[in-house]
């Protein structure tokens, strides 16, 4: 029976359109971009899933940077550890050594539980270190930096220290950007002219032509939910994510760079904040690369029609455990969302919805 809309009570006319606005998200666009040269980044807990992201699957990731994160598989499935040795590290609870990272990844690969480990011989590494983060501090970044140069030539990496930086982004693209030491919301920083994206993208990808000064491109949200086995929220993912598409990549053969965000800094935190304030667009569109930022959701235990206990407050990328067991390797769900999305800017468009599906 079709009710008029002022008959319907306040409540339910909000929830009605809710749901018809959530049902227009579009499906993300086969682009035929290149799938198996990809480069990711991110910060905070993004900068962890970036780690967690290229050494899972170094068979398809050529780069990684990071910002304010830390060696793979630190928290090892454990909030206790990720508190600890991973963001506050004492001399009772350090970082972990470049050998236990080198096992656990050696450990894992030998199981098939991610990439073989040769791959990351010829990635290349962009790290950046801010002195007055008190959040992650220095050392986290100093024990990941171990690792890589302990598996890449010293020209693969490059390790950015900025003494007056807060535990956030630093960008040149936010007007609205916080004084370089902040450690607040939006997590999005100014320190003079210091163009972490730009910075980051030229050391992964090679010499760059210069940034646009209006994006020749645009933004574009899509559904994530039928890249997750199940609900998207029971992953913590969101049911929307974004991609930044240069207008000259609709025909195919452009790059693709995965920007993970950090800890409150989701589009439902944020709205558009990271994905237009982190700065990567305006180098994307000069150089062809599609930009992916998928989001992540807040859980606060159990979500509306579902049981799953899952305690996410602050909508982190999981990076010590909370999604499952698999959470660090191929098989975690957000891993393999993510690998499915690059997997479906990789086809011809007509191919997208029915592999994301299956």
């Amino acid at each position: 029976m079709n009710v008029p809309a002022r008959r319907l009570p306040a409540c339910a006319l909000s929830l009605l359109l809710l749901s018809a606005g959530a049902g227009a998200v579009e499906p993300l666009p086969g682009l035929a971009a290149s799938s198996d040269d990809v480069t990711v980044s991110g910060v905070s807990s993004g900068a962890y899933m970036a780690v967690q992201f290229q050494v899972a699957h170094s068979g398809i990731v050529r780069g990684a940077g990071v910002v304010a994160g830390g060696p793979y598989y630190c928290a090892q499935g454990s909030l206790r550890r990720a508190l600890g040795n991973c963001m506050a590290p004492s001399g009772e609870r350090p970082p972990p050594t470049v050998g236990e990272t080198l096992n656990a990844v050696r450990q894992l690969a030998e199981a098939g539980r991610i990439d073989p480990a040769a791959n990351l011989r010829d990635d290349r590494v962009w790290l950046l270190a801010g002195g007055n983060d008190r959040t992650v501090l220095p050392a986290v970044m100093d024990a990941l930096d171990a690792f890589y140069r302990a598996v890449l030539p010293p020209a693969a990496i490059s390790y950015v220290r900025i003494p007056e930086a807060g535990h956030a982004m630093i960008s040149v693209a936010d007007p609205q950007a916080n004084p370089c030491p902040t450690t607040d919301p939006p997590f999005i920083n100014r320190c003079q002219d210091f163009d972490a994206a730009g910075r980051l993208l030229a050391h992964l990808l090679g010499p760059l032509q210069p940034p646009t000064d209006q994006p020749d491109g645009e933004v574009i949200a899509f559904d994530q939910r039928p890249f997750v086995s199940g609900r998207a929220v029971d992953a913590s993912l969101a049911d929307e994510g974004y991609a930044f598409v240069p207008a000259n990549c609709r025909n195919g053969g452009c790059r693709i760079h995965v920007a993970f965000h950090g800890c409150q800094q989701n589009a439902g935190d944020l709205g558009r904040r990271f994905v237009d304030g982190a700065g990567y667009n305006r180098w994307a569109a000069g150089n062809r690369i599609v930009v992916l930022y998928p989001q992540t959701v807040r859980r606060y235990g159990i979500a509306f029609g579902s049981w799953r206990w899952l305690f996410n407050p602050k909508g982190c990328w999981d990076w010590w455990g909370y999604s499952g067991a698999d959470y660090h390797t191929r098989n975690g769900s957000q891993m393999r969302a993510v690998r499915a999305m690059i997997g479906a800017l990789g086809m011809p468009p007509q191919q997208v919805q029915s592999a994301a599906s299956r």
